[in-house]
């Protein structure tokens, strides 16, 4: 497991790529993001089932892998004999000012800051016993099932929600407005803690299972048969079941989904032979610069479809839905292409790399004069 795992990277692009699928319906409706947290009662037949295909469940399979990611750092640091979490709160602190900056100048639902918050958790039960790791999932998913249920029974009760804030057209008007309204936007790190603990721990019993190995057919063969033959037609049935139900289909069947993706994705990229095709290395390289990816496409996406930038947003309403997934499609392939042509003279995406620079700072020195 020392050796680079190629399903990893490929699970990564398709995560990226699947955030933007869900984040363009949110870039490209003309009221904003302020439009995402009203009741959405009013979406067609055919944007529901669009929005189906990625809500929640990209963000699903992300939290996953970024467990992966964790456990994969910790066995790291146990065969150069350092200490754990040690150097990683730093990591996770780095992530978290990443994640405030993206949230105060791009989207208002960044999710690295939930990541950040779950990671400084997560870090002091990876490595710890079988006992232990499973009284911190059962407890994390009781909170968050206790949370879901009491919001869904609150939706139903009271569907139509209060007056939002207008999203005003100025990139600096937005920037005020997420200052302003931090806590009405910053709300879904109470579910996506929670949710981030069970599935970083799930992902990491997932690597040590062996799912991205071949000895892991079996395993994945039951992942794929709850979460794709179980979890997408429930998942289905809420996405068109109305508003009331927006917890239970984004934050409880959709990363049930994300585990049926996770071993589907795995068994086709263990299956491949012979030179990747031209969709897995732009997949691979998106992967690879993950980070980076996902900071520019929503940056990308702002600039195209808000009043600062292009503007379509409003001026294609009357294209809705056609001619957001073209738009999806658009970004897509740009940073396929670009984080493609970057990689051929770097090891690390943009941000990777001024991320990698800050994480070393406070130790180079120390590290310089042991060598």
């Amino acid at each position: 497991m020392d050796r680079r795992i190629g399903a990893l990277d490929v699970l990564r692009g398709v995560a990226i790529i699947g955030t933007l699928g869900t984040n363009i319906w949110i870039f490209t409706d003309p009221a904003g993001p302020t439009a995402f947290l009203s009741s959405g009662g009013d979406a067609g037949a055919v944007e529901t089932f669009l929005r189906f295909l990625s809500n929640g469940k990209f963000l699903g399979l992300l939290t996953l892998l970024f467990g992966v990611g964790l456990e994969l750092q910790y066995r790291g640091a146990v065969r150069r004999g350092m200490s754990w979490p040690g150097r990683y709160l730093w990591r996770a602190a780095l992530l978290l000012v990443e994640g405030a900056l993206h949230y105060v100048l791009v989207f208002e639902f960044d999710v690295l800051m939930g990541y950040a918050l779950t990671s400084m958790i997560v870090a002091y039960l990876i490595g710890r016993s079988d006992r232990v790791v499973t009284a911190w999932m059962v407890a994390a998913g009781t909170l968050h099932l206790a949370v879901v249920g009491l919001v869904t029974m609150a939706l139903m009760a009271a569907p139509a929600g209060g007056p939002l804030p207008a999203h005003p057209a100025g990139w600096l008007d937005q920037v005020h407005l997420r200052l302003q309204n931090a806590v009405l936007f910053r709300a879904e790190l109470v579910f996506i803690v929670p949710l981030g603990i069970v599935l970083f721990l799930l992902g990491a019993r997932l690597l040590r299972a062996g799912v991205f190995e071949e000895r892991g057919a079996r395993l994945r063969g039951r992942l794929m048969a709850v979460g794709l033959g179980l979890g997408v037609p429930l998942n289905l049935a809420t996405s068109f079941a109305g508003p009331a139900w927006f917890m239970v289909d984004r934050y409880l069947l959709a990363p049930l989904v994300a585990l049926g993706l996770l071993a589907l994705i795995t068994s086709i990229v263990l299956g491949m032979r012979g030179s990747p095709g031209v969709l897995r290395r732009g997949l691979t390289s998106v992967g690879r610069t993950a980070l980076s990816c996902y900071v520019f496409q929503n940056l990308a996406a702002s600039g195209l479809c808000y009043g600062w930038g292009l503007g379509p947003a409003a001026r294609f309403d009357g294209l809705r839905p056609w001619w957001v997934p073209v738009a999806w499609a658009a970004i897509c392939g740009s940073f396929m292409v670009l984080s493609s042509l970057w990689l051929r003279r770097f090891e690390r995406g943009p941000l990777e790399l001024a991320w990698q620079w800050a994480y070393q700072a406070p130790w180079r020195a120390r590290d310089q004069a042991r060598r």
